[in-house]
């Protein structure tokens, strides 16, 4: 009797750390992350102004053509045009400081497979990216940081 006690105690001591170690492992996988870093936010610049060229399209242009830095991703009309015409072209960039309307995770599933919110693809000239879950969380954190179109507010 005594062997079988403590075989059964052993046996809970054993269940009791799984559950506490897997409970652990889910925690960690899906943990909310921690608030973007500084760098964070500056890669997530870099990709936005220098590599993918979001202001091209979604700032609007001064009378000389200039991007309009005092309303910098707030939205502008897509001043490029298909030499012949495309179904389902777009007018206007959507603002993107801000992230005004949109989740993080939302702007992110956009990045990464190219569907709008409601379940639509992007329309053109709106490129799809597929990017990975890393870079399309920084990006979301540096349109986040930036003031929502009349605000002034940097966030």
């Amino acid at each position: 009797m005594k062997v079988l006690l403590r075989v059964l105690l052993v046996s809970v001591v054993i269940a009791g750390a799984m559950v506490v170690g897997s409970s652990n492992a889910f925690q960690k996988r899906f943990a909310l992350p921690a608030p973007p870093t500084k760098a964070e936010i500056e890669k997530g610049r870099y990709l936005v102004e220098e590599v993918a060229r979001c202001p091209e399209c979604h700032t609007p242009r001064q009378p000389d053509g200039k991007l309009d830095s005092a309303a910098w991703l707030q939205g502008a009309p897509i001043w490029i045009r298909p030499v012949a015409p495309i179904q389902n072209w777009a007018d206007n960039a959507p603002a993107l400081a801000g992230l005004p309307g949109l989740t993080e995770d939302q702007v992110e599933r956009v990045l990464e497979d190219g569907t709008k919110p409601n379940g639509e693809p992007l329309r053109p000239p709106m490129c799809v990216y597929h990017l990975s879950p890393p870079d399309a969380r920084v990006i979301a954190a540096y349109l986040k940081s930036l003031p929502e179109k009349g605000t002034g507010e940097v966030r």
